[in-house]
């Protein structure tokens, strides 16, 4: 545990993403077999303890101390596993115990004995050990490491492509022995072959609007207002991946059924729009977020939202990997490919018939109007590669919606931000009260995150643990993509993908928006 908790502390204390690159390059190199595996297990939230959970960690702190002395200490600190780690008083003669035992008892063990054990390892660790051995329980880890990082420094330490690993990663399980014998000692690659393996999408770079293509070497389409998903089928085993390469397919499973294939199809994931059920359109983000992050679906919510795909590509037809082939090429191919295996929950992704730059700037300015995310464009010549690939594929989303907010939180950020307070939750008025309507952390310089931080230390009112409040006098200027009725938040509203546009420091409080501003925006 040791390695690892200086890890992790380290990390966290490490703002710049190449420096987090270096320690985890290091540390998968020195640490051996099997720590090392559970390291990166933990790292990519591949680890799971359904008999140690958070509520046995409150528990083990609250009976450390006095129950008001962990809540005033719980509430100033803001981190459970942090308190915990600073206010436990064990005994100084147990031994410390290794990363791979904790993870690999705790696997097997049953409820009534976590506690014990739990309690034990505390003992033999001091508070960063502590706080390491709570935070592996709890998850969560925050430190700033995505896995999407942690699958870079493992490519850059022994030096692959990060491609090579992403397309075995769904193929290999913890502690990724066999990975590291390959990475690191020679042995052969895994063969996932026979695998449902995530393969990385190709991605698109944003169009400046004032670029103007010869539209006969291009294909248009629009730009779904979903998730991009990846529908794969290997000797019978069907998944359903994320665009960051995450296993969505326990939400999915009306999609899964539509997998009647053996292949790879890269499409966006969508909800069909119930309400109007004559329409073409499919329903809101804000819908489709229903069926996310979800391990199960009812029966009643896949009848109330139930989910199909729009393909855009293929990437694989069987075995043949079409990857090389020009897009026209493939185009035919996926065509082919949907007549074949035909399923109404999964349908071919439209060309549209524009050929004058006119046309696709007219149709870019009618996006929103028909719940489009805006216009895909994609040379007829690209291959289908990793990555944004410079002059191949790019994306015209519509313009944004904009509405002026008043801060009423502040918290702390995470990584080179942990010193500022750089994540906002702001307002609108509503009958002479402010109601939350998003939170935004982008869209400021660290000149202007300087002065806000300066702002929100002067300007607050109340402190709780890591989040402050600040007196309702800064005005934002707020750009957000869409807004959906939502019953998680006070306001009845919710964001999406909102961030600062403009700090309105020459406007007073009582000018921002009110709610049926925003009400009129919905869904639009």
């Amino acid at each position: 545990m040791k390695d690892f908790a200086a890890l992790l502390d380290r990390l966290l204390y490490t703002p710049s993403r190449n420096g987090k690159l270096r320690l985890l390059a290091d540390y998968f190199q020195r640490v051996p077999d099997p720590d090392r595996g559970w390291a990166l297990a933990a790292l990519t939230s591949n680890l799971d303890f359904p008999n140690a959970k958070a509520g046995v960690v409150r528990d083990l702190a609250r009976a450390q101390t006095d129950e008001v002395l962990f809540a005033l200490s719980y509430d100033y600190v803001g981190d459970l596993a942090e308190t915990t780690s600073l206010l436990w008083q064990g005994r100084t003669d147990a031994s410390p115990v290794r990363l791979s035992a904790v993870v690999e008892t705790l696997q097997s063990v049953g409820k009534k004995e976590v506690r014990g054990l739990v309690s034990g390892w505390l003992d033999g660790l001091d508070a960063t050990g502590r706080w390491a051995l709570l935070k592996l329980i709890t998850g969560g880890m925050r430190i700033g490491v995505s896995a999407r990082l942690a699958r870079v420094a493992l490519a850059q330490s022994f030096d692959v492509d990060v491609g090579e690993i992403e397309e075995i990663w769904h193929g290999v399980k913890p502690p990724y022995t066999d990975l590291f014998a390959w990475l690191a000692d020679g042995a052969k690659k895994p063969d996932v072959s026979n695998r449902p393996t995530f393969r990385p999408f190709m991605l698109a770079h944003p169009l400046d609007d004032h670029d103007v293509f010869d539209l006969d070497d291009w294909f248009v389409e629009w730009k779904w207002d979903g998730i991009r998903a990846q529908l794969v089928s290997r000797s019978g085993e069907r998944r359903l991946y994320s665009r960051t390469g995450d296993d969505i397919s326990g939400a999915f499973p009306d999609v899964l059924k539509a997998i009647s294939f053996d292949g790879v199809l890269d499409g966006e994931l969508l909800v069909r729009n119930l309400e109007n059920p004559d329409s073409a359109d499919p329903a809101s983000f804000n819908v489709l977020q229903q069926r996310l992050n979800r391990r199960n679906v009812s029966t009643k919510m896949l009848a109330e939202h139930p989910a199909y795909v729009i393909a855009y590509d293929i990437l694989f037809d069987g075995s043949e990997d079409l990857r090389t082939l020009p897009l026209a090429g493939r185009r035919q191919r996926l065509e082919a490919f949907v007549r074949r295996h035909a399923h109404p929950d999964i349908s071919l992704s439209a060309l549209l018939p524009v050929d004058r730059w006119e046309g696709v700037a007219k149709l870019q300015a009618e996006a929103r109007r028909l719940g489009r995310e805006g216009l895909m464009l994609k040379r007829r010549d690209s291959i289908y590669e990793p990555g944004r690939k410079i002059g191949q594929w790019y994306k015209w989303k519509r313009d944004p919606l904009l509405a002026d907010a008043v801060l009423m939180y502040a918290q702390r950020g995470h990584g080179k931000r942990s010193s500022f307070y750089s994540d906002y939750t702001f307002g609108v008025w509503r009958d002479g009260e402010l109601v939350p309507v998003g939170k935004a952390y982008s869209g400021f310089t660290d000149e202007e995150l300087t002065l806000l931080d300066k702002w929100v230390r002067n300007n607050t009112l109340n402190r709780f643990g890591p989040v402050r409040e600040v007196e309702k006098r800064l005005v934002f200027e707020i750009a957000f993509d869409s807004i959906h009725a939502s019953n998680r938040h006070k306001s009845g509203l919710a964001m999406r993908f909102p961030r600062i546009s403009r700090i309105r420091w020459d406007k007073a409080a009582e000018e921002a928006d009110e709610i049926g501003t925003l009400k009129v925006m919905v869904d639009n």
